[in-house]
């Protein structure tokens, strides 16, 4: 199940395809072995494919868009490189598609999380929106919340199951973007945490969340490239499945 009792750590892996060499991504088994008490792992489809000949590891999510950092101007535009039918042929149960609201491509990336979101519905498997706000073209008056919150309700809007998006700063920010959506909503784990850095503000960022209505993380480089991916990855599951902050509004299942 990759949301038991409507919550869920999600570990993304797909960073590879968009930025590489990548700190903690060289033996990808190993990663993928460690962190099986996570409730999903996500990655591009060829990773899908190597991993899932592995027992013993979380189900496998397929990222189905994908830029590089060598793309220039076009660095932000996720296109799309499979289907829904292909991701579960190679052994995912899920998918999940990137949608940046604001860049100067958001309609190509709206269309695309359409088709794939029609997939979805067709074959019955589970859509992640990793819905972000970051383009040149935000209108959000000033407060960089409205954005967030636009981007988790446009991403419920075009069908998504789940969405993952960006910390607000605090809790009453937060609440705005759960509150606007009937779906689970899990928060992505920012900026990497420097050498030697306490994961202390990370740790409080999720206890927030959770408290402000989230559904659970869905965090990439602050564990994997950390020096005990299996020890984050325990860490985030215990805040995430065995404590309860006393939520205003329990996350769907």
């Amino acid at each position: 199940m990759l949301l038991p009792n409507g919550r869920g750590v999600w570990i993304p892996v797909d960073h590879g395809a968009s930025s590489y060499p990548e700190e903690g991504l060289g033996d990808m088994e190993s990663l993928y072995l460690s962190l099986g008490t996570v409730d999903a792992v996500i990655a591009q489809k060829g990773v899908v494919s190597h991993l899932s000949t592995f027992s013993g590891g979380p189900p496998l999510i397929a990222h189905l868009s994908v830029s590089t950092i060598h793309g220039g101007e076009r660095s932000d535009d996720k296109i799309l490189v499979g289907s829904v039918e292909e991701a579960i042929s190679r052994g995912a149960v899920a998918v999940s598609v990137q949608l940046n609201l604001g860049s100067v491509h958001e309609s190509e990336m709206i269309e695309r999380m359409g088709e794939i979101s029609e997939q979805c519905h067709r074959l019955g498997v589970p859509l992640l929106g990793m819905m972000y706000a970051r383009g040149p073209n935000l209108q959000t008056d000033g407060d960089p919340t409205k954005g967030v919150a636009h981007a988790v309700r446009l991403g419920w809007e075009l069908g998504c199951d789940i969405v993952k998006t960006t910390w607000t700063g605090s809790i009453e920010s937060f609440e705005m973007v759960t509150s606007g959506v009937p779906i689970p909503v899990l928060v992505a784990g920012g900026a990497k945490l420097r050498p030697g850095q306490s994961p202390d503000l990370l740790i409080k960022v999720v206890k927030e969340s959770l408290i402000a209505g989230g559904a659970g993380v869905c965090m990439g480089r602050n564990v994997f490239s950390h020096e005990n991916p299996q020890e984050m990855a325990n860490t985030l599951h215990q805040l995430v499945h065995q404590q309860s902050w006393g939520q205003k509004r329990p996350p769907e299942s």
